[in-house]
């Protein structure tokens, strides 16, 4: 109690001392539907909601943060998900962002799916590292890690690294995306346990329509590539695969459209959606904007999964996002 009350006088004397309050409460309605054949990946209901707050400072593009976040999984008891702490700081300038601590996955990373998969943002919602942007007229660079796992008796020591980015002239572009994930060992030797290394790319260029049009879209292609390993002589050094990687999109008023295909390769990323393990992926998503409030966002996705020009599966994904604050 005397911890909590320090922390609490400590909150309060630099927030009234500040000329610079803020915070922010966000609020998210999840519901995602898995209709997927069992060999390919896990069909499954994720039904639920999450609540966050912050609280802090700014002074200057220098800001200081913390709060929670808790995801309430329906049907679950309610401590079956654990808080996760939100806490960081944060400086940004019109041309630079740099963040370290534990603060939220939303809005500052954004890789394919291939590579990074959506249910990170139900189960791991922030980024326990650091993150940094630069931004010029013609694009913009950012990196960041996130140390997954630390290392005990139990549990494995897991860091994950990447940058992505876009450089552009008018209305082409070109996409990267780089990611590294590090799965060690547990304190305990454990015989036949060895460390895995998971390594890829993207790299696409793309054209988009201008601001202005009332069909907002964009079109890109190139290459995905992944390696992976298992030390100790496990994989006989790296597995590598290189496929074509495409992507095609589109949005008039409150419907869009989005298509992506792999095809020539399977790819393993430590975290990435399981469909791309298959040679052959056709993923297209048709969507409805059906809430587009200034602080309330409403969107409902019906998608179709074509698996090596077989196996038809398909999932239905609800999500409500409110915020308040800013």
């Amino acid at each position: 109690m005397k911890k909590i009350f320090f922390i609490s006088f400590l909150l309060l004397s630099l927030i009234s001392n500040s000329q610079n309050f803020d915070y922010q409460i966000r609020f998210e309605g999840i519901g995602d539907n898995r209709e997927y054949s069992p060999e390919y990946a896990m069909p499954q209901t994720i039904l639920g909601t999450r609540g966050a707050f912050e609280l802090g400072v700014e002074m200057d593009g220098h800001r200081l943060r913390g709060g929670l976040s808790e995801l309430y999984e329906f049907g679950s008891a309610i401590n079956f998900h654990q808080p996760k702490l939100t806490m960081y700081y944060q400086f940004k300038d019109e041309q630079t962002e740099f963040v370290f601590g534990a603060f939220p996955r939303s809005g500052k990373i954004n890789f394919p799916l291939a590579m990074l998969t959506d249910t990170l943002l139900y189960y791991r919602p922030n980024i326990e590292g650091f993150f940094g942007e630069v931004n010029w007229d013609w694009g913009h660079q950012n990196g960041f890690v996130d140390w997954v796992s630390r290392q005990t008796e139990t549990e494995r020591e897991n860091f994950m690294a990447g940058f992505s980015g876009e450089i552009g002239y008018k209305n082409i572009f070109i996409q990267n995306y780089l990611l590294l994930f590090h799965d060690a060992h547990t304190s305990l030797d454990i015989p036949g346990d060895h460390i895995k290394d998971y390594m890829g790319f993207a790299l696409q260029a793309g054209i988009r329509t201008s601001k202005e049009s009332v069909l907002q879209g964009s079109v890109k292609a190139g290459i995905l590539e992944s390696s992976y390993r298992e030390r100790g002589g496990v994989t006989d050094g790296f597995i590598n695969a290189v496929s074509f990687f495409a992507e095609a999109n589109g949005k008039y008023k409150n419907f869009g459209i989005k298509s992506v295909l792999n095809s020539g390769a399977g790819h393993r990323f430590a975290y990435g959606d399981l469909f791309y393990r298959v040679k052959n992926y056709w993923r297209t998503d048709a969507i409805w904007y059906f809430i587009n409030h200034e602080k309330v966002k409403g969107t409902f996705k019906l998608s179709f999964h074509l698996l090596d020009w077989n196996d038809l599966d398909q999932q239905q994904q609800l999500s409500i996002i409110y915020v308040l604050g800013k």
